[in-house]
Formats: structure tokens, C-alpha cells, sequence
């Protein structure tokens, strides 16, 4: 889908757009109706943003730089990706950035980071590399980590790995230099991790072994070893944190129990839960991975079980992947098991309002007991979900049933 289509935007209206993503100016009136709010209210991740951004332009609005990096980290935070994508018009940068040169505007880190992420997302490598000998010539600009990775990740996706790992040794360096041992670590090792290159993982590790890793870094660990198939090495990385760890968080187990359910090993992924759960209560999302997998490998009833006690101890607003509560439901539809079905749907009604789908799935495991319907229906009015088509067609299916076994 095209970002910004018309030539209106693109040429006519060029100037506009960039005081809308590279004013240095403050606004010195922000309106209550602020471009974040405009696009938030869309709801839909899925539904174009571009006429509330062609709207903004045309009221003459402008957003300063640190105000349109809040905005698509704000954005990013709602898991709104294309919206935030759409915003940084990344398309297009290419284009705005030849017009700030042809205007006398500075390019500064900020704008030319973005530019690379464009160039790594198409990949454009000739693009990237342009743009980052232009970053290295220029006296005024700082290069970051964060550059090098964008730009490893770019050679990465084209394939061209010993270049990949050229910019990976220049991020490293910065790493160690600056002492940037949280994020760029963990993204170092990601990096690594889409390459393949196992022994580089560990050397990193191992370079960083005396720095006070944090959780972060071991969950990125343990997933970058699995990834390439090293369950040994995942489960001595979580061992090292479990020995050592001040607090247990179950975020770092929960990537260990990833690794083994992917894999079908699953008495092991319950054996060191077991041992976690002593004297501790695991997150709802902990039970929810081993439901997850036992979907996968077919095995309802224990996916039934763990699904269980993922709602049980859900904390306010935490619901369970759909998909796993789906499964769950029709493996225990099938089953004609009444009260399994009514146990999921109690717990899960504890989580949040019930949909139509759920509603309907209990007036037919109901219906083919022979148990009355009535409570569902009324509180499915109660919800705000009157008797619709499908509705009748359930009833008027169970009611024929019923007749037939009578018969």
C-alpha cells in the first residue's frame, strides 16, 4: 500500500511535509487534538493513517523532530507497527532528505539513522553505504552503535554476512567503549544470532561475563541459543542466571520453556517449572506457553490443564492467546464435556466480557446435553448481545436434536 499516493503530497505540498517531520521548532499553542491522538483513536492497526496525515498537513499543522520521535515511539508501545511505519514516511525518505540537501537544511544523526532504516528495509545496500560514509566524513556527527546495527541488520537481509560482521565488530568496539551493556548487548547478540554464528555468541557472552548482565540480556541469550539449536547451551546460560539471580523472574524462564516446548520436550519443560513454581507464583503467561505448546503437539488434555491455571492466576487485563483458547474449547466441544467447557469459560469471563462465539459455543454444548438455555440467552442480553441469525439457527438446530432423541 503506497504511504502518501498523491503528487499533491509528494511535490505540491513537499515544503509541508518537511516542517511536519524535521521542524526544529517548538509549537507555541499545541492543540488538545494532537496528531497522536488522531491516530490513536483509529483503533484498527490494519486501517490507513495517511488522510489523518494529509488532514494535519492541510490545516497547516507541523510536529517538531522530538515530538514525531515520541509520537512513533508511542506509537510502537500500542503495537500500532504500521501506523508507526506510516508516520515515518519511510518510503519517502529518500525524497525529503534530497529536498532538505537542495533547501540548505543539516542532516544530523537523527535523520540520516533514518534514512539507513529505509535503505536496510528495501535492501538498498549501495544506499546504506552512501549514506553511512556520509556519517563517517561529517565532523559534526557521532556515530552510535545503533547505526552499525541498523546497517548489519540491512547486510544481514541481503545476505552478505562478511559484511554484516565488519559493522558488527565496529558496534562492538562502541559497545565496550561507551560501556553500553544492556540494550546493545542484547541487540549484538540478536545480530549474531540471525547469522548463525554460535561462537561468537558465546565469546560476547563471555567478554561480558564480569559486567553484571542484566535479565534482559539473559533472555536474549537463551533465545539466541535456541534459535540455533543449542538447547544444552540455553539451559547452562539459564542455570548460570538461576544461581545468581536476587529475584526470580519468570520472563527468563519463560524463554527456556519456549525453547523446550518448540522442541517436544516437554517433561522437561515441566520439570523445571515444578521446581519454579516452589514457594513462588508463576506468571499467567509461564502456564500459557506450555498450553500453547501442547496445542501444537496434539496433546489437548495437558493443553486443557495448563490453560486452566494461566487464568487462574491472570493478573487484571491479562487474557489468554486466542488461538489456545479456541483449541481448548473445541477439543472439549467435541468431547460433549459440559463442565469443562463451563470451567474455561467461568475463568475466562473472570479475564473480561464474553464474545458472541463463546456464548454460542456454550448454547451448543448445552443444547446437545439437553441442559436449559435460558441463562446463556439472558446473559447475553445483559451483555449487550441480543438473539441475532445464528443465534435462532443454534437454537432451532438444538431443539431438532433434541426432538430426534426423543424419538
Amino acid at each position: 500500500m503506497k504511504l502518501v499516493s498523491t503528487s499533491r503530497i509528494l511535490h505540491r505540498q513537499s515544503s509541508r511535509f518537511r516542517d511536519l517531520f524535521f521542524s526544529t521548532e517548538t509549537l507555541t499553542s499545541p492543540s488538545p487534538d494532537s496528531l497522536y491522538e488522531r491516530i490513536a483513536v483509529t483503533g484498527d492497526p490494519k486501517i490507513s493513517v495517511v488522510p489523518v496525515l494529509e488532514k494535519w498537513v492541510d490545516e497547516g499543522r507541523s510536529v517538531n523532530k522530538v515530538e514525531l520521535n515520541l509520537l512513533i515511539r508511542k506509537l510502537k508501545f500500542l503495537r500500532k507497527f504500521k501506523h508507526a511505519l506510516e508516520t515515518g514516511q519511510h518510503e519517502k525518505i529518500d525524497i525529503l532528505m534530497q529536498e532538505m540537501k537542495e533547501k540548505g537544511i543539516l542532516h544530523d544523526q537523527f535523520t540520516l539513522n533514518n534514512q539507513l532504516s529505509a535503505f536496510a528495509s528495501a535492501s538498498n545496500v549501495r544506499g546504506m553505504e552512501e549514506t553511512l560514509n556520509q556519517m563517517e566524513k561529517d565532523p559534526y556527527i557521532t556515530i552510535d552503535w545503533n547505526t552499525y546495527a541498523i546497517i548489519a541488520n540491512g547486510y544481514i537481509k541481503a545476505g552478505l554476512f562478511d559484511n554484516a560482521l565488519a559493522m558488527l565488530k565496529k558496534m562492538e568496539r562502541i559497545i565496550i567503549t561507551q560501556r553500553s551493556t544492556t540494550v546493545g548487548l542484547d541487540y549484538l547478540l540478536s545480530l549474531y544470532s540471525s547469522m548463525g554464528r554460535k561462537d561468537e555468541l558465546y565469546r560476547v557472552w563471555n567478554l561480558y561475563k564480569l559486567s553484571g548482565k542484566r535479565n534482559s540480556s539473559y533472555c536474549c541469550m537463551i533465545t539466541s541459543l535456541a534459535k540455533l539449536d543449542d538447547i544444552k547451551g540455553a539451559e547452562m546460560i539459564f542455570k548460570e542466571w538461576e544461581s545468581n539471580c536476587a529475584f526470580y523472574d519468570f520472563r527468563v524462564l519463560n524463554r527456556l520453556l519456549v525453547a523446550y516446548c518448540k522442541n517436544g520436550l516437554f517433561d522437561k519443560a515441566e520439570l523445571v517449572l515444578q521446581k519454579a513454581v516452589v514457594g513462588r507464583t508463576p506468571y499467567a503467561s509461564t502456564w500459557n506457553i506450555l498450553a500453547m505448546g501442547y496445542v501444537e503437539n496434539k496433546q489437548m488434555s495437558k493443553a486443557v490443564e495448563m490453560l486452566k491455571k494461566a487464568m487462574l492466576v491472570a493478573r487484571e487485563g491479562w487474557r489468554p492467546n486466542l488461538a489456545t483458547l479456541v483449541a481448548c474449547l473445541d477439543y472439549l466441544e467435541e468431547k460433549r464435556d459440559v463442565e469443562g467447557v463451563e470451567d474455561l469459560v467461568r475463568l475466562f469471563r473472570a479475564t473480561g466480557p464474553l464474545s458472541r462465539d463463546l456464548y454460542h459455543r456454550l448454547l451448543r454444548i448445552y443444547l446437545a446435553a439437553g441442559k436449559p438455555s435460558s441463562s446463556i440467552l439472558d446473559q447475553m442480553k445483559v451483555d449487550g448481545l441480543p438473539i441475532n441469525e445464528e443465534t435462532q439457527t443454534i437454537l432451532k438446530t438444538g431443539q431438532d436434536l433434541q426432538v430426534e432423541m426423543l424419538d
